[in-house]
């Protein structure tokens, strides 16, 4: 559902960012330096990825992201003191004798120095601790991911979320079509199915109302109306939010709006929330969760990498495939509007 991402535009944004460092890395001395060092690293680490396949390009990715993470740090207003500085990974993989879904991620502990961690504080995104998340729940955290599932188990996926529609009258409710709504739901057709669907979103499951098949009536009993189908499967569904300070003009519509959804490349999605966090996942945090993963797994079990890599061999090599090129292409603008949010 989103649009592509410019990634010529994005780099030029964090090159021209040097000169001028946003936020904290704005100080002189230790903070401008790595801001801007680390971004030279990040530029050539995305370089490298761009010019060789996957048996390494997880690394490459990895690396650079990872990289860009410690001038996200620098330039984060949030981080005093020396909580800027990133001394590990801060993210741990066991598993890798399981299937490729089922690899486990774990995290350090909350207030500690790992990249991985920090990082997530600065953008008021969750860590999880010891209770492993499964590798294939994190990867259908990732937008572009939607079309690319690992198993056939039942997916937790984005839902966008269409700010195009926010109508330019003033209202006092905000009407948005919550789109990429699962077969499972739609099939279902019941209200109760949706409502234990949403209970993993929790900004939409605190809706008003939505539209149901009673075209005159939004009454109590009357199923979903979910529209058109979606040709590569799922659907939408109008709905309706009461506005906190009543009818309200379209700006602060679209403000409510983006304060119950998290951004990427332009667009606005719902994210669902994974036990054991209590918030949903920072996309930018999504990424490096995954990537680090691949990048483990490519660097320590290099024989299982590479059959996993083959065409001829894996159902995951195609997915795998072009979620690195989607690396390429994502995280730069991904990393730009993070520096962004946290230095403003």
């Amino acid at each position: 559902m989103h649009s592509d991402l410019d990634a010529d535009e994005a780099w030029e944004r964090l090159r021209a960012s040097r000169s001028n460092p946003p936020g904290k890395a704005a100080d002189p001395g230790a903070r401008r330096k790595t801001y801007a060092a680390a971004l030279e690293q990040t530029g050539q680490m995305f370089r490298a990825a761009a010019v060789v396949d996957s048996a390494t390009r997880p690394l490459q990715v990895f690396y650079g992201l990872s990289q860009a993470g410690r001038a996200i740090a620098a330039a984060a207003l949030s981080l005093k003191g020396q909580h800027w500085r990133l001394e590990s990974h801060g993210i741990k993989t066991t598993g890798f004798h399981l299937p490729f879904s089922d690899i486990e991620i774990r995290t350090d502990p909350p207030g500690t120095q790992g990249s991985f961690v920090r990082v997530s504080e600065a953008l008021g995104s969750p860590v999880w601790g010891t209770d492993p998340i499964r590798l294939e729940d994190l990867w259908d955290l990732l937008p572009p991911n939607l079309r690319y599932p690992l198993t056939a188990r039942d997916r937790m996926t984005p839902l966008y979320a269409d700010e195009m529609s926010v109508g330019t009258h003033e209202h006092p409710l905000l009407s948005v079509p919550v789109c990429d709504i699962p077969d499972r739901v739609i099939d279902a057709g019941t209200r109760e199915a949706l409502a234990e669907f949403l209970t993993a979103y929790p900004a939409v499951a605190k809706h008003e109302s939505y539209v149901t098949t009673r075209t005159l009536s939004l009454g109590s009993e009357a199923p979903p109306d979910y529209g058109g189908r979606y040709n590569y499967g799922g659907g939408e569904l109008v709905v309706n939010w009461e506005m906190p300070q009543g009818s309200a003009p379209q700006d602060q519509r679209l403000e409510y709006l983006r304060s119950m959804t998290r951004g990427y490349g332009g667009a606005r999605y719902f994210l669902p929330v994974l036990s054991p966090m209590k918030q949903e996942l920072h996309p930018l945090m999504a990424w490096w969760a995954v990537l680090y993963a691949l990048s483990m797994l490519a660097r320590y079990q290099p024989a299982a990498w590479v059959k996993l890599i083959s065409v001829d061999d894996s159902q995951h090599a195609v997915p795998i495939e072009r979620l690195l090129e989607r690396a390429i292409s994502h995280l730069p603008v991904l990393i730009a509007d993070t520096i962004t949010e946290v230095s403003t």
